[in-house]
């Protein structure tokens, strides 16, 4: 089975290059890089130090990997990453190899999808299966077991474990061991209120802020009855308002979504009776 090579990717004669390998475009590849049977490099992917890319193994547009970890105590010394079979790397991923004083390598095991903007940091062990959404950060020497699911967004301190079988909401930070099968949940966003230096810069009139604040106080008072009979209130009170109109036209248009309601920590302070979501 012969090789693909694009005669504008910068290959070194001293890579290890297996047979089926797909080089695309304007990719760099280092001496002591090996690419095993049937990976595939989309166009700009940066590989150098010693890194192993499994068979099967696709990579994106400008991931790097291989480049020296974010630590201040690297010596160039000839640490590694070990990247599994049939793994999917995203657009803009990065991934450092090991030092000296956390194991010398840099591990994701197979079938794992690491998704845009995935950073996996130094001495990093992850397991096999493993999920990481866009933008997911790990810190140095953070351990993943298989088959967890790190969310969007969510940061990793260094030296967490994560066992086999977690999952991360996005957007958490984390900075204590989680425990297998565990799920942390992140704080979601809640509504604090309404954007009145917004709404005076665009010119709305005085009248129509009131209305909308008159609003804005019935729809976040659940002991006022179901959202419903709430949205019907504001409708007979304040209908006639065109901003309160955009404002109800939007709830109602899909009533089956969630709703993003107040919380304790703002002004208005009830929560809807169903936990925030739409009363049936």
């Amino acid at each position: 089975m012969s090789k693909s090579i694009h005669p504008t990717a910068l290959v070194s004669e001293n890579a290890q290059i297996s047979d089926g390998v797909e080089i695309g475009p304007y990719c760099i590849i280092g001496p002591n890089v090996i690419l095993k049977e049937n990976a595939k490099l989309h166009s700009h992917v940066v590989i150098q130090g010693h890194a192993i890319i499994g068979a099967e193994t696709t990579v994106y547009p400008f991931a790097v990997i291989g480049m020296p970890p974010q630590n201040m105590h690297f010596k160039n010394e000839a640490s590694t990453i070990e990247i599994g079979r049939s793994c999917v790397i995203r657009e803009h991923v990065t991934i450092h190899p090991g030092t000296e004083k956390g194991g010398m390598k840099t591990v994701v095991g197979d079938n794992c999808y690491l998704m845009i903007n995935v950073h996996i940091g130094h001495d990093c062990i992850i397991g096999n299966n493993v999920v990481m959404a866009n933008g997911a950060t790990l810190g140095g020497h953070v351990h993943i077991g298989d088959f967890a699911n790190i969310g969007g967004l969510a940061a990793i301190h260094q030296f967490v474990r994560i066992g086999p079988y977690a999952m991360i909401s996005g957007t958490a930070g984390v900075k204590e061991d989680i425990i297998p099968f565990g799920m942390v949940m992140a704080m979601q966003g809640r509504l604090g209120g309404l954007n009145l230096v917004g709404m005076k810069r665009r010119g709305v009139e005085r009248e129509d802020i009131h209305n909308l604040r008159n609003a804005f106080k019935i729809l976040s008072k659940s002991e006022s009855g179901t959202l419903e009979e709430r949205l019907g209130q504001i409708e007979t009170q304040y209908g006639q308002s065109k901003e309160v109109k955009t404002l109800l036209s939007f709830i109602r248009e899909h009533a089956d979504r969630p709703l993003c309601l107040p919380s304790d920590m703002f002004e208005f302070e009830k929560e809807d009776s169903n936990g925030g979501k739409r009363a049936a």
